[in-house]
């Protein structure tokens, strides 16, 4: 939790804090291989936030089974319920609900941490366990069969990587105190519990989480379990939500519609897109499934994948961030790397098992996002070529230029073109002067720009650079954690001296028709897949905020 960027946690906070420190010209593929590092392990994460509310559900709802062995034809049809009243609910936000959510969790822990003490009394001899030589032992006397049995294990430290995620929302201390003070004490009574239970009555092997509790109480803590499940799905589509806007703002993904659904925490958003997904996914899961068990198997692969990069990425941090010695680096991080590659290697032998579903999942998402960067890439490339030298322009509206035929009608008001970060005069405005043959008295050059931070304070966002003829370059700074508001930052610059009245300002937006028939180093179903997901992309009206009164778009037709 020391490598927060800002205090934001994530694998792609991670990834941005450590491009910070390195320059886009230096050692291109050790940049690369970063990169991709990253958006793997973010693509894990998704696979991730399609099981755990399938597995989390699913899992407490088949008590039922324990309780009526003659019920387990509902255990199906009321997760569905469930998950589907889940993912319905969340464009009302977190935040009214969340007030409870500390309480409950409070209840959840204390009582399965009693209920294990409770065990652990009856059969203190489970207190052995503590002693690393079993562990040991049973490793020798077994050989692959407890590698293979690493694979269920890694079930009861599954959550462990959403803490870091998460860490944005409620900050270092908070997640220390709780986790150290009431979570682990509480998870690892319970566990000793169980085991405490088996040891005395082997048939308990059957649900012993259920079983520890006494027959009366086992419809209080089924209804308790799915409460609890139901949070910590939360969790995960919560932090799906924050790592779809990270993707968005650093380039890794489209633009897609972010509502707030609170005014005083800027956290607390909801994507409809990825809740539309995340909903089908987990129902297909359950109904493929059918079991917690049969889950298991796929459950392990994405956790243990994404724990493996983000230790790969701390290595890195760590040397170039923090400035370690490649030893003392080296043997922190092996440490962990050695834990989470065995547990990944045991995951990975129940691929055939369900373990394919993650990885299909995360292999889709890192195609999309690779092919979204790389069209981003070209396409800003082909703009760059299609423009003009903004000092060239400048000059061929100065009095000095003899061929007067060029010079365009001034009209009142302020135009707004939106173009990338470049010295060049963009595309959509030589449009403008080629088609309409007039030019606004004001004409301002707008530039989005998304720094490798969550936050950009509101007294760093806004650079104005003045130039004759009322020309003026406006570069506005968001964090990955912002929306980016146009409206608000021409308020800023007006400022500075920008003439932008609200009532007199037209904005110019370019829409590029792409036709995959260029040259371009990209194989062509990429082509095809970047066009798709360019055309349904949400407008950037939309996005940036825009009256779209005030909008006019111009076209142009690009071979990509």
């Amino acid at each position: 939790m020391r490598a927060d960027n800002n205090g934001e946690g994530g694998i792609l906070a991670l990834l941005a804090l450590i491009l910070q420190k390195q320059r886009r010209d230096a050692d291109t593929f050790r940049r690369k291989t970063i990169i991709a590092l990253g958006l793997i392990g973010a693509a894990l994460l998704y696979g991730d936030g399609v099981i755990t509310p399938a597995i989390s559900v699913l899992s407490a709802v088949e008590g039922l089974e324990v309780v009526a062995p003659s019920s387990g034809g509902l255990v199906i049809p009321i997760t569905i319920a469930i998950l589907v009243v889940l993912f319905f609910y969340q464009n009302k936000g977190t935040a009214k609900v969340g007030r409870i959510f500390g309480p409950v969790m409070v209840i959840w822990f204390a009582t399965i941490g009693l209920l294990g003490i409770r065990e652990i009394m009856l059969a203190p001899q489970i207190l052995a366990a503590l002693n690393p030589w079993y562990g040991l032992r049973f490793f020798a006397e077994h050989g692959a069969s407890g590698f293979v049995l690493l694979g269920a294990v890694v079930l009861a430290v599954t959550g462990a990587e959403a803490l870091y995620a998460d860490m944005g929302h409620f900050g270092k201390r908070p997640i220390r105190l709780a986790w150290s003070g009431l979570v682990l004490p509480c998870l690892l009574a319970n566990y000793f519990g169980q085991g405490a239970l088996i040891l005395r009555d082997p048939s308990a092997a059957v649900n012993p989480f259920y079983l520890l509790a006494p027959r009366a109480a086992l419809y209080p803590m089924i209804a308790l379990a799915t409460i609890a499940a139901i949070i910590a799905s939360q969790a995960l589509i919560s932090g799906a939500f924050s790592l779809t806007q990270q993707a968005v703002q650093l380039g890794y993904s489209p633009r897609v519609q972010i509502i707030h659904t609170s005014q005083q925490d800027t956290g607390q958003i909801f994507v409809p897109e990825v809740n539309r997904a995340l909903a089908l996914g987990c129902i297909f899961v359950v109904l493929y499934f059918r079991s917690s068990s049969a889950l298991g198997a796929a459950y392990g692969i994405a956790v243990t994948g994404t724990m493996a990069i983000t230790t790969i990425l701390f290595y890195v941090l760590a040397r170039s961030h923090w400035q370690w010695s490649i030893w003392r680096a080296g043997a922190f991080t092996a440490f962990f790397l050695i834990i989470d590659l065995a547990f990944f290697g045991a995951n990975l032998l129940k691929i055939m098992q369900g373990g394919w579903v993650p990885l299909a999942i995360g292999l889709g998402i890192f195609v999309l996002m690779t092919t979204w960067q790389r069209g981003r890439l070209i396409v800003r490339s082909l703009l760059v070529d299609a423009s003009i030298p903004l000092d060239a322009l400048l000059k061929d509206l100065g009095d000095d230029n003899p061929d007067k035929r060029f010079k365009p009608a001034r009209v009142p008001g302020t135009a707004v073109f939106l173009t990338s970060e470049s010295k060049d005069a963009p595309l959509v405005l030589l449009h403008h002067l080629k088609h309409n043959k007039v030019l606004h008295e004001n004409v301002v050059l707008l530039s989005i720009l998304v720094a490798q931070v969550p936050e950009v304070p509101i007294t760093e966002r806004v650079e104005v650079t003045c130039f004759p003829h009322n020309f003026a370059r406006v570069k506005a700074k968001y964090g990955f954690m912002q929306n980016p508001n146009v409206p608000e930052v021409l308020a800023i610059a007006t400022e500075r001296g920008i003439i932008a009245k609200p009532a007199e300002t037209t904005y110019y937006l370019g829409r590029e028709n792409l036709i995959p028939s260029g040259n371009k180093p990209i194989a062509g179903w990429r082509k095809h897949l970047f066009i798709f997901m360019q055309r349904n992309a949400r407008p950037a009206t939309e996005f940036f905020g825009i009256p779209p009164n005030r909008v006019v778009e111009l076209g142009a037709q690009m071979e990509f």
